[in-house]
């Protein structure tokens, strides 16, 4: 394995399409999806990768270099070409493309079930990675299925979610943020939201077990201070337009107690951290290594 702290998050971003005045949040990002890959062991030069939820290419960028020019990186999103801002998955997926690292990348806009047969006579990939994509599922149960079929996809799967605890007082915000929209979203038939699907570390080793996977080792990182997600999701919870969502969508009232009942102490939470909303840190991520049983 090389240790992905042969380049740097610096060096990495270059490749992104990144907008004005937002390098210094790009690097950070890069940098995070760095640690992970340092946190899981390393991937080994000339591997094959797939990748689920790529979103516009953050850990992509660090695998497409980790494999090296013999090695490839299937980079799967169901996001269609026109979604995201400043800008969209399409242009920043075009942008990369014509980089030195695009050649080791095909980028496949599917859902990720499409492109995992039920059935498969040998593994096509050597690792499989899922980085702070599984709260983008629509179920508990479509997580279960994509393990099961990445069993004969993968010799190894890894994973990657926020970890729902916090080893620094600044994250707590983070973690009831979370659990303040997951109580929203699970109401809703269908969901755009960056949580749809909240699972635990626990839930979610309980649910690779299951579904055939041998679980391989653990770890904790806490994400430096310049990683912003924390920060995103509480100026999400604490503004007006979430309070009018829940008013609009959520008509039982103990149902709505609730909601504001976990957005009262996120609220509670921010007041404890220096420096307010701007003072938010991320919370813990989990990173975990399963293989094929």
């Amino acid at each position: 394995m090389i240790s992905m702290t042969s380049i740097s998050a610096e060096e990495l971003s270059k490749f992104l399409l990144v907008p004005q005045n937002g390098m210094e949040s790009q690097v950070a990002q890069v940098a995070h999806r760095l640690a992970m890959i340092d946190a899981w062991g390393g991937i080994a030069n000339e591997s094959r990768v797939l990748e689920l939820g790529c979103g516009q290419g953050d850990c992509t960028v660090a695998i497409a270099h980790a494999v090296g020019k013999n090695g490839y990186v299937d980079a799967v999103d169901p996001a269609p070409p026109g979604y995201g801002s400043p800008y969209t998955v399409g242009e920043a997926h075009e942008h990369l493309s014509t980089t030195d690292l695009g050649p080791r990348i095909n980028w496949i806009q599917a859902d990720p079930l499409q492109v995992l047969p039920s059935t498969s006579t040998s593994p096509k990939y050597d690792i499989a990675i899922l980085a702070h994509c599984l709260w983008y599922f629509s179920s508990v149960s479509v997580i279960h299925e994509t393990f099961r079929r990445l069993d004969t996809h993968c010799k190894q799967i890894y994973v990657a979610e926020w970890a729902l605890s916090s080893s620094h007082p600044a994250a707590e915000p983070h973690v009831l943020s979370a659990l303040t929209q997951a109580s929203l979203e699970c109401r809703k038939p269908e969901s755009q939201s960056n949580v749809r699907t909240v699972v635990s570390p626990a839930a979610i080793k309980k649910l690779a077990e299951e579904a055939g996977l041998k679980f391989v080792r653990e770890g904790y990182i806490s994400p430096k201070e310049g990683l912003l997600d924390g920060r995103w999701e509480v100026g999400s919870v604490a503004s007006a337009g979430f309070v009018k969502e829940v008013e609009d969508i959520v008509k039982d009232e103990r149902e709505r107690s609730v909601i504001f009942a976990l957005r009262d102490s996120m609220l509670r939470s921010l007041e404890c951290v220096e420096g307010g909303r701007k003072g938010v840190r991320s919370m813990d991520v989990w990173c975990a290594v399963f293989e094929k049983a």
